[in-house]
Formats: C-alpha cells, sequence, structure tokens
C-alpha cells in the first residue's frame, strides 16, 4: 500500500514538486489566519459596507496596476527566486501592520494602505508560483498537481487558517498577523530548497511593454484561452459582488457572529476536501468540458440559494457544496491553460488570466459594496444570479472548444479561429 507522502506528492512528480507544495501549503495556512482576520479588523473599525469592500478591494487592485508587468518579469527572470524576494516583502509589510496594531496606532487608513501594499507583493509571488509547476512535472501530471496545490489551497487557506484567525482576532488583534509572518517566513526557506529555475531565453535588453505586448498579441490569437480568460474575467465579477460584503451578510443578516463567518469559509474548504478525494476518478471517467458546465450552472444556483436564504445552517450547506465545485473548476481552468500556452510564455498569460481573476473581482466587489449600500445586504446575491445565468448561456458552447484545443508551441504562430 502506498505511503500518505506517496498519496499525496507521487515520487514520479519529483523533490522539487514536493518542495513546492510544502512551500505553498505553508504560505496558504498564513493567508488563511488572514482570510478571517483582515476583515474582522476593518469591520471593528468600521461599519460602512464600502469601506469593508475597500479592504478587499485595494489588496487586489495592485493585479490591474502591476500584473502585466509581474508576468514580464516573471518570464525573465529565475522565477523561484522571484517568489522568495516577493514573499519576503509580505513579510515586512505585515511585521509594520502588528507594530501598529501592538503600540495601538493603527486606524482604518493604516490598514487599507496595509491591503493595498501587501497585495502589490502578492502579484509577484501569485504570478512567478503559478508558472513554477509546468517547468518541474510532465504534462499528464499537471491535472493532479494542480489538484494538489488546490487541495493544500482549501486546507490550509480556508479549513484551517479562517478558525485559527478569527479565534487568534478574539485574543488580540495583532497575532493572526504575526502568524501570518512566521508562515510566509518558513515558506521561503522551503521553496529555496528548490533547484533553480532556469531563465527562460529573452532577447538582451527588450523593453518590458514588448514582453507584454508578446504575450498579450499570443493570448488575442489563441481563441480558446481568450475564451477561458474572459469567462474567470467575468463570473469573478459576480462572485466577488456579494462576497466584498460576506462579513457583514454572515454577521449582520444570518447573524452568525464573527466565529460563525469563519466557519462559512471553514465549510467551503471541507467542500473543497470531497473534491480533492474524488477528483482523480472525476478526471478518468468526465469530460472536462461537461464538468465546466456542470460548475458554472452550480455557481448560478448557489447565488439564488444565498438571495433567498436567512439561516444560518444552510448557508453553511450552501458554502460547503461552493467548495466542492469551486475547486473542480480551478482544477481544471488552471490545467487546461498550462497545457495550452508554451514554456516561455507562462508567465505572461498567467499575469493576464490572474488580472482578469483580479480586476473581476475589484468591480465585483465594488459593485458589491455599492449596491449592498443601496438596496440591502441580499442584493448582491440577486445581481450575481442574474449576472452568472446569462454569462453561463453564452458560454455554453464555446467552453467545448476550449477544452478540444491543441497546444501551440510556437509563441508567434497565429491560431486558427475555432
Amino acid at each position: 500500500m502506498p505511503s500518505l507522502g506517496e498519496l499525496i506528492a507521487p515520487r514520479r512528480m519529483g523533490s522539487d514538486f514536493r518542495w513546492l507544495l510544502a512551500s505553498t501549503w505553508t504560505s496558504n495556512v498564513g493567508d488563511g489566519v488572514a482570510l478571517a482576520a483582515a476583515p474582522l479588523l476593518i469591520a471593528s473599525m468600521t461599519s460602512s459596507p464600502i469601506l469593508v469592500a475597500a479592504g478587499a478591494i485595494l489588496q487586489f487592485l495592485p493585479w490591474l496596476v502591476f500584473g502585466l508587468h509581474a508576468g514580464a518579469i516573471a518570464d525573465r527572470f529565475d522565477r523561484r527566486r522571484l517568489v522568495m524576494m516577493a514573499n519576503a516583502a509580505r513579510a515586512i509589510v505585515l511585521l509594520a501592520l502588528c507594530v501598529f496594531l501592538f503600540t495601538g496606532t493603527a486606524n482604518i487608513w493604516i490598514v487599507l494602505a496595509t491591503a493595498f501594499l501587501y497585495g502589490t507583493a502578492e502579484v509577484f509571488v501569485d504570478t512567478a508560483g503559478s508558472t513554477l509547476l509546468p517547468m518541474i512535472v510532465r504534462p499528464a501530471d499537471l491535472g493532479i498537481g494542480n489538484a494538489r496545490l488546490q487541495a493544500g489551497y482549501l486546507v490550509a487557506n480556508q479549513f484551517a487558517g479562517p478558525p485559527i484567525g478569527a479565534f487568534l482576532f478574539a485574543a488580540g488583534t495583532a497575532w493572526p498577523f504575526l502568524l501570518e509572518v512566521v508562515c510566509v517566513a518558513l515558506a521561503i526557506v522551503l521553496i529555496s530548497r528548490m533547484a533553480r529555475t532556469p531563465v527562460p531565453p529573452r532577447p538582451e535588453h527588450a523593453p518590458v511593454h514588448t514582453d507584454i505586448a508578446e504575450g498579450l498579441r499570443w493570448l488575442w490569437r489563441n481563441p480558446p484561452v481568450r475564451m477561458l480568460v474572459l469567462i474567470i474575467l467575468v463570473f469573478n465579477v459576480t462572485w466577488a459582488a456579494p462576497w466584498g460584503v460576506l462579513v457583514l451578510y454572515a454577521t449582520e443578516h444570518l447573524h452568525m457572529g464573527a466565529i460563525g463567518y469563519g466557519a462559512l469559509t471553514t465549510a467551503s474548504a471541507a467542500g473543497g476536501l470531497l473534491a480533492t478525494a474524488t477528483f482523480g476518478w472525476l478526471e478518468r471517467h468526465v469530460s472536462f468540458a461537461t464538468l465546466m458546465r456542470v460548475v458554472l450552472s452550480l455557481e448560478v444556483l448557489m447565488h439564488l440559494s444565498f438571495a433567498l436564504t436567512t439561516v444560518g445552517w444552510v448557508a453553511l450547506v450552501i458554502m460547503f457544496g461552493f467548495g466542492a465545485y469551486a475547486f473542480v473548476w480551478g482544477t481544471i481552468s488552471t490545467t487546461v491553460r498550462q497545457r495550452l500556452v508554451p514554456h516561455e510564455l507562462q508567465g505572461r498569460v498567467s499575469s493576464v488570466n490572474m488580472v482578469g481573476v483580479f480586476g473581476g473581482m475589484v468591480i465585483g466587489q465594488a459593485l458589491g459594496g455599492v449596491i449592498a449600500e443601496i438596496w440591502g445586504l441580499t442584493a448582491p446575491w440577486w445581481f450575481a444570479f442574474v449576472g452568472a445565468a446569462i454569462t453561463l448561456v453564452l458560454v455554453w458552447k464555446p467552453i467545448s472548444q476550449i477544452v478540444s484545443a491543441k497546444p501551440v508551441e510556437d509563441a508567434d504562430q497565429p491560431v486558427k479561429e475555432p
């Protein structure tokens, strides 16, 4: 019988994959702690839905400012070292926040500024980090590799981290962020054990904007990847509208309290764990196109269910289902993209995808804050339901074209429209 380590990280995938997995999981523990603690910190300083949503917006806004540049930089330098340097910057920002909290000088504007600076460093961590897996495992192992990374995100970021964050926040506002500093520092040590990643060949002294334009040109000429990025953008707008005020929805509309709010993200992670256990079977027996349609349909139903419920335990059940299908969607969409993008363009195309993800979240959370302020805390769920339903109808057929596409090795070769 295979050992637990073999089941989680098969030997065929190499030791570098294990170091990457350990580093990512450790970092996600700290991020999960902040997932509950950061909104609670902001909510303790203001009751305005707009300012609460601004905390998340300012963390993700850097993707719109620096995302494309981060992709170009990731395609020029040692991607492993870039992850280490950006994580070090995150730790410094968090330490500064802890000092303000311990000394009692923190206010809402300092917290919002911290969210922006932390988000800026995270842009480079996530962009460079997303390119490492295709460099160290075979294309056939990308599905299982992404599933393991996603599983760590669910267990650490959404399952274990949020309850710890809520508990530590109750003990003292600075403690959850101090723990996050420790986790980020340990993640740096773990990823440093990986072999040095080769630098993709690039023309010497080429301007960064030239590299960005090359990546955008390739994406525009590749309809399957382009459509996948657009789907992710739109669904993140609809998803983020209610998510930006989720802490208020949980504490004021459902009356679940701070611990109940943390339990929502925990329920999501529990659903993801179920999907983790079944993903291998799903990948072997159900087509990616069918799975993508099913999970996007469930997204529409989730928004409707949250708009209608007024009971906390019902919300927990809905969130459990969300975690299950969101895990499947994240694993499949990432795997499909990585298989279709040439190695030398992974950073730039990944950055465009992430700009779509977080750009959609910034737009959605801004809309959600305004909608909730005017029409109440359930209104963003109705907005999300209608928007996601319309989008699903429009992308139902193109999903087959995305999944059936073949990889293009030459970055300059045009791709025919399907």
